[in-house]
């Protein structure tokens, strides 16, 4: 089944992300590609939703765009586990594929080995023109998730200040080309990056596992796009574009 991820602030949204009928709720602080939250912020998460009837409902969070430290960011990925998160995403900007694919097993394999429960690891890449200087992301993306031993990939973009989206980077077919590859080997395709309401149907008809939203589920007349407020008829909206 095909999900909808929607970043949230904190506990209230991920409520009204759920209300709304997304499947994942994503801590983040929204100021960047991948803004990392304060541990406790997820666990707080993950209560209130107990709490509010949606225990079924997944928590994901991320450790940043950047790891300019390995162990550190071992500990950090180690820590949002702990702290409550069901998926934790991984950004590996400005790193070749071979230091990606280091970085990732060993995240992986920290986080597996120290956690009492499944938990799900995805590596973030960026298809930001400059970012594909140190990375192809559709080429490339497979083959980390292959020797990382990550449940899978996020294709996302980096700078998501100058206004342009997935789509202003790469097409449908690039991605789902990209999803045939990432199924081939039973590993799940998710992809990011200013997404709107018009672009979910194409996407979804590429066969991509996540699809990840921020601005495109906040209530219009509550701030300005990411920077807005979750609401739960605002996400409806969203998942009726869902495929049956």
């Amino acid at each position: 089944m095909q999900k909808l991820l929607v970043s949230i602030r904190g506990s209230n949204e991920a409520v009204e992300a759920a209300k709304g009928g997304a499947q994942i709720a994503d801590v983040e602080y929204p100021a960047s590609a991948l803004g990392t939250p304060y541990p406790l912020n997820i666990m707080a998460t993950r209560n209130h939703l107990n709490r509010a009837g949606f225990k079924h409902m997944f928590v994901s969070t991320n450790i940043g765009e950047v790891q300019s430290v390995r162990a550190s960011a071992c500990q950090a990925a180690l820590g949002v586990a702990i702290a409550g998160a069901d998926l934790i995403k991984f950004g590996l900007a400005e790193q070749s594929l071979n230091s990606a694919i280091y970085l990732a097993r060993n995240i992986v394999n920290t986080v597996r080995k120290l956690t009492p429960k499944k938990k799900k690891l995805y590596p973030a890449i960026f298809v930001d023109e400059d970012m594909q200087r140190f990375f192809r992301v559709f080429k490339d993306g497979p083959k980390l998730a292959q020797a990382s031993g990550a449940d899978g990939i996020l294709i996302d973009t980096f700078n998501k200040l100058i206004g342009k989206g997935l789509l202003d980077y790469c097409s449908l077919k690039n991605i789902a080309d990209f999803v045939k590859a990432m199924h081939k080997i039973k590993k799940e395709a998710w992809i990011a990056g200013s997404i709107t309401v018009d672009d979910l149907p194409g996407l979804w008809n590429t066969g991509v596992d996540v699809i990840c939203v921020r601005g495109a589920a906040c209530a219009k007349d509550k701030g300005k796009g990411r920077f807005g407020e979750v609401q739960e008829m605002v996400v409806k909206k969203l998942v009726e574009t869902i495929p049956d």
